[in-house]
């Protein structure tokens, strides 16, 4: 703590001795710069007169760097000293949470470039960038997933530790990602992700037939390959709409989980798509 901070001033007040030195100024100058650096810029000014602004915003520049690095040296102590303290249990809890929390911010906001895609237009260039979109999606997904798995498994194995621990939030993260509604709901999100993929892919590889030949054989795909997709896009927004509510009703009981629980941006029902 505080090496930074006791360099700088050390070497500030290595340059002011200098600079009495070669100016025959006030020995004590410097030990002042060293005991209270606040005081440098009156020596500056007192020395340099007019000519001391730019040492002056050197010294301001210089001095806010080191007062910046500083605190955040001492809030990631202050950090690391609280966690040194927990138990082994609460720490891979703290690890756990924290993952799930960042997944779950991360597809939070991939899913908002989501909502969009119902809007794609009907060129090729529009499409090639939705299957993209949906791809990048996935192990987003994924990841969200396995940080949701990963911390219901361990909370499984030591749920009887948690009593009396402050820990019973960790259960009820637990019980909502095990609940019915949420459970559909992911199941749905994948479903609809996967015929959205299907028919951007098929509109995309057939497109000239579909759009100027009007191909009897490609329109009739197609509309085989829409109806599934907007059968996918209804049961999402069936079993979207009861997980919003279950969510709801749940964070009502239980406020301080609301960091690790779908967003948001999740929420928005998703509205057809159509070439």
């Amino acid at each position: 703590m505080y090496y930074i901070y006791f360099f700088y001033i050390t070497i500030l007040a290595l340059i002011m001795l200098y600079e009495c030195y070669q100016k025959n100024y006030p020995k004590w100058w410097p030990m002042m710069v060293l005991l209270a650096p606040v005081t440098t810029p009156y020596f500056i000014f007192k020395s340099r007169k007019e000519s001391g602004i730019i040492v002056f915003l050197i010294f301001l520049a210089t001095f806010s760097a080191v007062g910046a690095s500083e605190f955040i040296l001492f809030k990631n102590y202050l950090e690391e000293d609280k966690q040194s303290g927990f138990s082994p249990l609460t720490f891979q809890i703290i690890h756990l949470s924290e993952d799930l929390k960042q997944s779950t911010l991360k597809l939070d906001n991939a899913l908002g470039k989501l909502e969009n895609l119902s809007k794609v237009q009907s060129k090729l260039q529009d499409i090639r960038k939705a299957i993209v979109i949906i791809e990048q999606l996935k192990p987003i997904i994924a990841e969200n997933q396995d940080a949701v798995n990963r911390l219901e498994k361990f909370t499984k194995n030591y749920h009887q530790s948690f009593k009396g621990r402050d820990l019973e939030w960790v259960i009820h993260i637990h019980n909502f990602y095990n609940d019915r509604a949420v459970i559909q709901h992911y199941k749905s999100l994948d479903a609809y992700l996967f015929s959205f993929q299907e028919l951007l892919e098929y509109v995309h590889e057939n497109y000239l037939n579909i759009t100027e030949v009007k191909s009897q054989e490609q329109l009739k795909n197609y509309d085989e390959y829409y109806i599934r997709y907007r059968r996918a896009v209804d049961s999402h927004n069936k079993f979207n709409v009861r997980r919003i509510e279950f969510q709801n009703s749940y964070l009502k009981k239980y406020p301080d989980i609301r960091p690790y629980l779908p967003g948001e941006r999740q929420t928005d029902t998703f509205r057809l798509w159509r070439s």
